[in-house]
């Protein structure tokens, strides 16, 4: 069996909407990490320290392992961070993200909140 690549975080993806919410949330809190989004803007993912996909369990979002992508030069300082997702791009580079990772608990309640916001709105539609 081959060793397993290192892990450097976990993903929580959500639709478009609740995620930007929740950027816009996390923000105001200091709280955002960095953040991807997919190529049609459907969704967004949040980099989460490794292991948060083994108890993830919120409606209307998924959790999954990613690991290391070879980047081209990986000593460079002054290279821009590879999205450890292809097929993506940064919302949220790590160099304007608040820490390496997002706080599991800290998105969790940032994601409710978006999601009962955005059903307040529509409500009023």
């Amino acid at each position: 069996m081959l060793p397993e690549a290192p892990r450097t975080c976990d993903l929580v993806t959500v639709p478009a909407r609740q995620g930007l919410e929740a950027v816009d949330i996390l923000r105001l809190r200091d709280g955002v990490g960095p953040v991807l989004h997919d190529g049609a803007c459907d969704t967004l993912g949040f980099l989460v320290p490794p292991g948060t996909a083994d108890g993830w369990d919120l409606p209307g979002s998924a959790c999954t392992q990613t690991y290391r992508r070879a980047v081209a030069d990986e000593d460079a300082d002054d290279a821009p961070a590879e999205p450890p997702v292809t097929g993506t791009d940064w919302l949220v580079a790590p160099e304007g993200a608040y820490g390496a990772a997002t706080d599991p608990a800290v998105l969790r309640e940032a994601l409710g909140e978006a999601a009962r916001t955005i059903e307040a709105v529509d409500r009023c539609q």
